[in-house]
């Protein structure tokens, strides 16, 4: 029990890390929490106009993903912990980005920090679910149907693969699937607007 909530809470701290933004104020920029979508990730910061303070906060985004869960890992495999505690230092570090308390709970959609949590979780994982938002992308160019369709694929690709590719562990599984229902949550407003037609492509500007 102990040993979860450290889990939890420290993955939680570094998920509540607001790239965002710490670049945006590091560069001179605007808070993107008060222009664009409003939204504090790397999309919304690339709305600037700065590519690299777009970049850099995707990198940021990404890495926290990276960093919890192989902290996590590295305990596991060192102390002999219950290697389910993986999923809960997943789940913790991707609510702490997208319900952070350093900005007062409101955070980014976690589609970065959820791949990188993919990533770190199994290499292959984080692969397949990033073809399939370039994929998605790439026939579409919705951003926001790619990172749907990536996320509903995640917890799918996790089941499809396990006990054949990778080792299967339920904690994990469930973790992926509550990543997955919270991103799509996230993306209600996309979602809508993508039925009603109304959702931008990349490239076009909104009428």
């Amino acid at each position: 029990m102990l040993s979860t909530l450290l889990v939890a809470g420290l993955s939680y701290l570094i998920g509540s890390i607001p790239f965002a933004v710490i670049v945006s104020a590091a560069m001179g920029l605007q808070d993107p929490r008060k222009f664009g979508s409003k939204n504090p990730g790397a999309t919304n910061v690339l709305r600037s106009g700065n590519k690299k303070a777009a970049a850099l906060t995707l990198i940021g985004d990404t890495l926290k993903g990276v960093l919890a869960v192989c902290l996590c890992l590295y305990a596991v495999n060192t102390w002999g912990l219950n290697p389910g505690l993986v999923g809960v230092s997943a789940l913790a570090v991707f609510l702490g980005h997208v319900y952070p308390f350093t900005l007062k709970f409101k955070g980014g959609k976690g589609v970065a920090t959820s791949l990188g949590i993919l990533f770190a979780l199994q290499p292959l994982l984080g692969l397949f679910c990033l073809l399939t938002w370039l994929f998605v992308f790439y026939v579409s160019r919705y951003s926001s149907l790619s990172a749907i369709i990536a996320a509903i694929s995640a917890p799918i690709y996790y089941y499809l693969g396990s006990n054949v590719v990778w080792p299967f562990n339920g904690t994990i599984g469930i973790c992926l699937i509550l990543i997955s229902i919270v991103l799509l949550v996230r993306h209600q407003n996309n979602i809508s607007r993508l039925l009603q037609g109304k959702e931008p492509k990349v490239g076009t500007k909104k009428s």
